[in-house]
């Protein structure tokens, strides 16, 4: 290997953590002709030719828009190519192998980040795919192919559910059953009849609670408010039943309309948080509303440093670019939220393109998938009694555990 290819790899890793450097043989500038792919391909490849770099990397099924409840298997796999250097606009071809040659699949154009991100089949009669991307020659560079990549390890979820029939299934168990002041929900708890599975999908809801016949002060910052009605809200997890260590944990989900809840797929360590502890609170994805003033989106880690807990993450103010179109929104169609979460980082992603990523101090412990709707003290005031009740539905759960 050349200095400079050296050097141009080992920037690479700075891009990728190590448990996904699965770079598959040597890839000179002529490794890329026609012709087909000789062994397994990899998941992530990595090609340089010159001065130029190209990343590819395939995902998992995480990208199916659309307004109603569809199977599982129909959503896409998301295949990413990061070109170094960036040139914004640049055309990138996608490309399957079809025997001994390769096939046309999509066009994009780089992006400001250096991507060019397509959704394509994960599989052809039940047989993973291999890829590889073509970027075009552009303002001065000459064109690059990169090695290739493999569909097959994401061709079977570790664990999935789709939410068929009317009942939850068993991994799934009622959580925050009680009035809890201390958690900011002083006038709402979990309650099974906020849960509906139906037409495919698990509703999940925030409800009046008809039982209660005082209403509940829901304060602000700790000052007393007014009064609202005590509220029922869905919210359900899979502690205790299904749990796994780094992979990819995706949910396909419509949002509830209103402000005053916040709907969200998260996950918790097994083993709880606590100082010093290997265990993180993963927030994949928040929605606070379709009229909040910065979009209503968020994607959070909470984890302890000392005896503090802090937040790390962001809110999407540029949530419209994973938007379908201007008639798309989050509570009007389903989209697919995503985590990859590596010893190395967290890459989180809607409908297969990346929104954020956090590195360093990532959560080593088992986690667990949790769904919910919660209506929260200083979120209450917010929303009139009048607009109960509030639903958010989730279509399916899919998780692809890798390991270390």
């Amino acid at each position: 290997m050349s200095a400079s290819r050296a050097l141009a790899c080992r920037s690479l890793v700075l891009l990728l953590p190590a448990s996904l450097l699965l770079w598959s043989g040597p890839a000179g500038a002529d490794d890329a002709a026609e012709g087909p792919v000789e062994g397994p391909a990899a998941t992530t490849s990595v090609h340089t030719a010159g001065t130029q770099q190209v990343l590819l990397q395939a995902l998992p099924q995480v990208v199916q828009q659309g307004p109603r409840a569809a199977p599982a298997g129909w959503a896409k796999a998301a295949i990413t190519a990061t070109v170094r250097p960036v040139l914004v606009g640049r055309p990138v071809r996608l490309q399957v192998q079809r025997g001994l040659s390769w096939q046309y699949v999509d066009k994009v154009k780089q992006d400001r980040a250096g991507r060019a991100q397509f959704a394509a089949p994960v599989s052809a009669d039940g047989q993973p795919l291999t890829y590889r991307v073509k970027a075009l020659r552009f303002d001065g560079l000459e064109a690059v192919v990169s090695e290739p990549v493999s569909t097959e390890r994401w061709l079977a979820p570790t664990w999935n559910d789709e939410f068929a029939g009317t009942v939850l299934g068993p991994s799934w168990s009622h959580r925050g059953q009680s009035y809890e002041p201390q958690s900011l929900r002083r006038c709402s708890k979990g309650d099974p009849s906020a849960v509906r599975v139906r037409n495919g999908a698990v509703r999940l809801s925030v409800l009046r609670d008809r039982s209660r016949t005082t209403r509940c002060r829901a304060g602000v910052r700790g000052k007393p408010g007014r009064r609202y009605a005590y509220r029922l809200q869905g919210h359900i997890g899979t502690m205790g039943a299904f749990s796994f260590r780094y992979g990819v944990a995706a949910a396909r989900v419509k949002f509830h309309h209103s402000r005053g809840q916040h709907g969200a797929f998260w996950m918790q360590p097994v083993g709880g948080m606590y100082p010093g502890g290997p265990g993180h609170e993963i927030d994949v994805i928040e929605y606070f509303g379709d009229k909040h003033p910065l979009g209503g989106l968020g994607t959070f880690v909470h984890r302890y440093e000392g005896d503090t807990v802090v937040k790390t993450g962001a809110r999407m103010t540029k949530f419209r670019s994973f938007l379908r179109s201007r008639r798309d929104g989050w509570s009007k169609n389903f989209h697919v939220f995503s985590v990859e979460w590596t010893p190395e980082m967290l890459v989180f992603r809607i409908d297969g393109k990346e929104t954020y990523r956090i590195r360093g101090g990532i959560s080593s412990d088992r986690q667990y998938p949790i769904l919910s709707i919660l209506a929260s003290d200083y979120e209450i005031p917010k929303m009139k009694d009048s607009r109960l009740p509030q639903h958010m539905f989730v279509d399916w759960v899919r998780v692809w555990e890798t390991g270390p």
